[in-house]
């Protein structure tokens, strides 16, 4: 199993970001798909979520900004981040989870800069 990151880099406040996570080797449309993040020193937290009929999860502090979204044909989950803060600054991780396997990615680099 392999889920590919990719999209982050380095933003001003302000920006939008793409995310893109494409899974290989699992029975794509099973999973709940995730966005997690880490930033220095702290704990990896929930961004969002989205089951394979398309319900979707945020935290908090993302909901109106950041949006999430999966093609269940091409294996991808993507999330959209517009109205980006210094604090979304984080290693962001794709996951697959359906409770009795759970999959993460290597994670890709958001900074944003004020």
């Amino acid at each position: 199993v392999q889920l590919q990151a990719s999209g982050g880099g380095l933003v001003q406040a302000g920006g939008s970001l793409r995310l893109s996570c494409t899974a290989s080797r699992i029975l794509f449309s099973m999973y709940v798909m995730g966005w997690y993040r880490q930033a220095p020193g702290e704990q990896r937290e929930l961004v969002a979520t989205i089951t394979r009929g398309g319900s979707t999860t945020f935290a908090d502090s993302v909901k109106g900004r950041f949006t999430i979204s999966r093609d269940n044909a091409k294996n991808t989950v993507d999330l959209q981040m517009n109205s980006l803060k210094p604090e979304d600054t984080a290693v962001y991780y794709c996951n697959a989870d359906r409770g009795s396997e759970e999959y993460w990615g290597k994670g890709t680099l958001v900074t944003v800069s004020s």
